[in-house]
């Protein structure tokens, strides 16, 4: 099943449930997965980082298998006690996801890198595949909308519930923040690189901002794959389909595939968007129609193995 190393580029449920899939078809110093910082942000003096988390859980074992992000059967006693203490509540921390923010805070604070307090947390939760956040710097994803001026992505996808609607997405600090040295040789190494259906202005945008990644991907020898996080005109989870209307986006895998136009070799498409392969391989790219959507652990395997076999034939 291998297809030489592999770099997937994560972020949200929809891509932590590929990187497990991914993580079950490789062996794991074969895959890498390169997470989106863009939604960190700080809360209750605690440095917070949702996508890492939901991957790092999602890989673990540990994730909420309802929701797809925070831990199984986590309490919220702490969270209970902040609002008694007239806090903000409105971002849940669960108990034991509390000692995660705990302890990442306390060694950045100390000096470490993200990417080493990343790595160490993986490790004492026995995930095998590296994790790497795709900066060591600071990006924060700010959104203009109508009518509410800029809001923090937590404060509008969170808070807000992403009600909103979005005029422009900014990616402060992407165009000074640098690739770390892990991932550019991640990249280097790689054989493929698939992009995961995760939020294609929420999740991956943010990382291609972060300065020489897009540069990277351009010229990188690697085969590029991309999974469409929309399926049937809308998205399995979250705004995807909401953000990409409003931003003028097609919602459709062509929208998808024409966004990420010129850094891709292949696209896969759901069965239920057939219909619009003659389109997407109009663009330049070979394309694979299966079965996306993975709802239990064993479609996350099977499209992962699909998508590795098919990409050998490119």
């Amino acid at each position: 099943m291998s297809a030489g190393n592999v770099v997937a580029l994560a972020g949200g449920v929809g891509g932590a449930k590929l990187a497990l899939g991914l993580a079950l078809a490789l062996p794991p110093e074969r895959l890498t997965v390169v997470v989106n910082v863009g939604d960190d942000f700080e809360h209750h003096g605690l440095y917070i980082c949702p996508d890492l988390d939901t991957v790092m859980y999602t890989l673990a074992g540990l994730a909420d298998p309802v929701k797809g992000w925070g831990i199984a059967g986590d309490t919220n006693a702490a969270l209970q006690m902040l609002g008694r203490y007239g806090a903000e509540t409105w971002f849940a921390l669960g108990d034991q996801d509390l000692a995660t923010h705990l302890v990442r805070t306390s060694a950045l604070r100390a000096g470490a890198r993200l990417t080493e307090v990343v790595g160490r947390m993986c490790r004492a939760l026995g995930v095998a595949p590296r994790v790497l956040p795709v900066t060591d710097d600071r990006v924060a994803t700010m959104v203009d909308t109508v009518g509410e001026g800029a809001l923090s992505f937590q404060e509008y996808f969170v808070r807000r519930r992403w009600e909103p609607v979005v005029a422009g997405l900014r990616y402060e600090g992407a165009a000074a923040a640098a690739l770390t040295p892990e991932v550019s040789a991640a990249l280097d190494a790689a054989a493929l690189v698939v992009f995961c259906p995760s939020n294609p202005v929420l999740s991956i945008d943010p990382m291609l901002a972060v300065d020489g990644l897009r540069a990277r991907l351009a010229g990188v020898q690697a085969r590029r794959v991309a999974v469409s996080p929309i399926v049937g005109g809308a998205a399995l989870k979250g705004p995807a389909a909401k953000l990409m209307a409003e931003m003028g986006m097609e919602v459709s895998p062509v929208g998808v595939a024409a966004h990420y136009k010129d850094l891709l070799d292949g696209f896969v498409l759901d069965v239920r968007d057939a219909g619009l392969e003659p389109r997407v391989r109009a663009l330049g790219m070979a394309t694979l129609v299966t079965d996306t959507v993975m709802n239990a652990r064993a479609d996350r395997r099977r499209l992962a193995e699909t998508i590795l076999d098919w990409s050998k034939t490119l």
